[in-house]
């Protein structure tokens, strides 16, 4: 079981001011952003995301996993732009809290993120 701290920033379809994002943003869709905190040796189970989403990396180096292998290290300050439909996960392997702030494009009562507990454990 994970112990990555997450939290949920915004959900919305319209800007500040309210007004509606029609324009960019089709009527079933919404704009969520979550904050994520991942401890040393934290590790995000295997999962993948049938939305559009990215994000920054605000503090520590966040490794990114996918289910062939391939290893990409985003470090603080890097903007990513994450994988859609393809299997991966995300780990801590460095000293210090990963924080990382992600943006969703989804339709409403879409899952941002879809677990695959039928792999193995991410060791």
């Amino acid at each position: 079981m994970t112990k990555v701290k997450k939290r949920e920033l915004l959900r919305t379809a319209r800007s500040w001011d309210g007004a509606s994002l029609a324009a960019l943003v089709s009527r079933d869709e919404e704009i969520v952003s979550i904050r994520y905190e991942f401890d040393p040796g934290e590790k995000l189970g295997w999962h993948h995301h049938d939305v559009l989403n990215f994000g920054v990396v605000e503090r520590g180096d966040l490794t990114i996993v996918d289910v062939d292998g391939n290893v990409k290290v985003f470090r603080a300050g890097d903007a990513l732009v994450e994988m859609v439909g393809t299997v991966h996960h995300g780990e801590n392997n460095g000293s210090e809290t990963v924080v990382l702030i992600m943006f969703y494009l989804a339709p409403k009562g879409v899952a941002l993120s879809v677990p695959h507990p039928e792999l193995p454990p991410c060791d």
